[in-house]
């Protein structure tokens, strides 16, 4: 394997690269991808050309996306109002019918990206390749969905055609009606049934932070519940630390927020000495 060819300039060294070659082989990355990455074309680019070098590598890169701004962009458009409740969208028949369509039409565009980087990928929503079942999460919310089942041997047949599964957060109830989901909780919930040795939440924070707003490189449970409670975690950043904290207690070894808006973030993380964010274990 010539490295030279397949690392980017700017990105980890060669030599350590080397190092962390074997660490992943043949063990399962999720990366969910929300925030900047996904609104900015040069972040959105780099994020591609790093998931195609992931697969070139030899590593199996799982992706779950969100989507949250396009689908607002798209609603206003419509003159659809939405409501929040707790960070959740309140999703009635209109709404669901344009965050499935805008969902899917980026699931493709995912895809497509992959294409162009030699990189093969596959769609995964309630159209397409469906994996995940769920129960309404409550009636005020509409159709928001909790998942009940992911069927893994979809995601682990694609993975032995050298396929990268690419999931929106998106699932059907047993009478085939289409739910959105929080896509941290649709990540969280592939990474545990696949027992995954990463989970990566990317999105537009440098990671936990402490009451000095330094960068803490490696938290646990128990500290992460301590920065809750002293309040040096707040606000948005409290479900998305629930959630990690949830994964890593159950057969996920790490849990990892990582600043997307940092170019290579993904591979500094998986491939370097110095990581690129907050690492959660149990």
């Amino acid at each position: 394997m010539d490295l030279d060819k397949i690392l980017p300039i700017d990105g980890p060294s060669k030599e350590e690269v080397q190092k962390y070659l074997n660490k992943y082989i043949d063990e399962y990355i999720i990366i969910k991808c929300g925030g900047s990455i996904l609104n900015d074309n040069n972040l959105f680019e780099i994020f591609i050309q790093d998931i195609a070098i992931l697969k070139k590598l030899g590593f199996n890169p799982i992706i779950v996306h969100g989507g949250g701004k396009r689908i607002n962009k798209k609603l206003d458009e419509l003159n659809i109002k939405t409501n929040f409740i707790k960070g959740l969208r309140v999703t009635d028949q209109n709404t669901i019918n344009v965050v499935e369509n805008v969902l899917i039409n980026f699931n493709n565009e995912i895809v497509n990206a992959l294409k162009i980087q030699k990189c093969e990928a596959i769609g995964i929503n309630s159209k397409k390749n469906n994996i995940i079942m769920v129960k309404q999460e409550n009636n005020t919310l509409g159709f928001v969905g909790c998942p009940t089942k992911i069927n893994i041997n979809v995601i682990k047949n694609m993975i032995k055609k050298t396929e990268v599964p690419v999931i929106a957060p998106l699932g059907l109830n047993e009478s085939n009606q289409a739910f959105n989901i929080n896509a941290d909780t649709v990540a969280g919930a592939v990474s545990k049934a696949l027992k995954a040795r990463r989970l990566m939440m990317i999105s537009d924070v440098e990671g936990v932070l402490d009451n000095k707003k330094k960068l803490i490189p490696e938290i646990n449970s128990s500290k992460a519940k301590d920065l809750i409670n002293r309040g040096i975690i707040s606000e948005g950043m409290i479900p998305k630390i629930n959630n990690c904290i949830d994964v890593a207690s159950n057969g996920v070894k790490g849990v990892v927020i990582i600043d997307g808006r940092r170019a290579h973030a993904i591979l500094f993380e998986l491939l370097s000495e110095k990581g690129a964010g907050t690492l959660i274990r149990k």
